[in-house]
């Protein structure tokens, strides 16, 4: 539950699975397998009214409490395994974020003591437990996987629980298969219309305002991978878009780069999808 203080404590005990060393992320996989949908929206009501499946994520989190690659680094034997934990708990504890307080009709909803900045109190106020340790998800994003793994394609799988964010994946790889997991990711987040369109009648692209947010890591990416960064943004979306998407942007060049609204409303699914 959420306490005063903003802590979300999980009360339940670590699974079994744990006991021989690793860290598996299955438990959480098969709950994104069923309340995930076609769309990406997330079945929040049927979620919430399932005592079992709200048990198996607070034992998958439980997991998360107790083990980080920070205090328990043995059971994460690459680095892609490290990142593959921090984004798929903060992930988890988002959805357990939006759980506890359901029905919650948008993640700033959530107010901080003093609200300064929009998402405040969701982002930047409630603690969550990783391996030991008390953080808020905006610390964990910037200081534990912004920071250490500099990979601008997290920004496609971390999810904020709102309908403008990246579409939850109900995958979960690890290891060697995590490298065409976030290409995949980056590669359809810039293939939606809602992310990335050219406005030929304006003369300008409109992205998701993710590019604007997070605007130094994708730029950084393209000096890291040697690429020109003369065209800004439109240069890193035409790096990962698909061949058609790509020729067209180098087309575009000169079009302004504009940025659609954010939608913080929870990314709820609507009967019958």
């Amino acid at each position: 539950m959420a306490s005063a203080a903003q802590r979300i404590t999980i009360e339940a005990d670590i699974p079994d699975v744990y006991a021989g060393g690793g860290f598996a992320h299955d438990d959480f996989e098969e709950l994104l397998a069923t309340y995930i949908r076609a769309n990406g929206h997330v079945d929040y009501d049927s979620w919430h009214a399932n005592a079992g499946d709200l048990g198996k994520l607070d034992g998958y989190l439980a997991a998360v409490s107790a083990f980080s690659p920070e205090n328990a680094n043995e059971r994460f034997s690459s680095r892609n395994d490290e990142l593959a934990y921090w984004m798929y708990a903060y992930n988890a504890y988002v959805i357990k974020a939006i759980l506890v307080r359901w029905p919650l009709d948008s993640v700033t909803d959530v107010k901080a003591t003093f609200e300064i900045v929009r998402g405040l109190g969701f982002f930047y106020s409630q603690r969550f437990r990783f391996g030991e340790k008390w953080y808020s998800l905006y610390t964990v994003e910037n200081k534990k996987i912004r920071a250490r793994y500099k990979d601008a394609r997290i920004h496609f799988v971390l999810n904020c629980g709102s309908e403008s964010c990246p579409v939850l994946r109900p995958e979960l790889p690890v290891g060697d298969e995590l490298e065409p997991f976030l290409q995949k990711a980056a590669v359809e987040f810039v293939s939606e219309e809602r992310n990335v369109r050219i406005d030929h009648d304006n003369k300008r692209v409109v992205m998701s305002e993710i590019f604007k947010m997070y605007r130094k890591d994708f730029i950084n990416d393209l000096r890291h991978r040697g690429l020109p960064a003369r065209s800004g943004l439109l240069d890193y979306v035409a790096s990962i878009a698909p061949d058609e998407l790509r020729d067209q942007l180098l087309q575009v060049t000169a079009y302004k780069v504009d940025f659609e609204d954010y939608d913080w409303s929870i990314n709820n699914a609507i009967a019958g999808e």
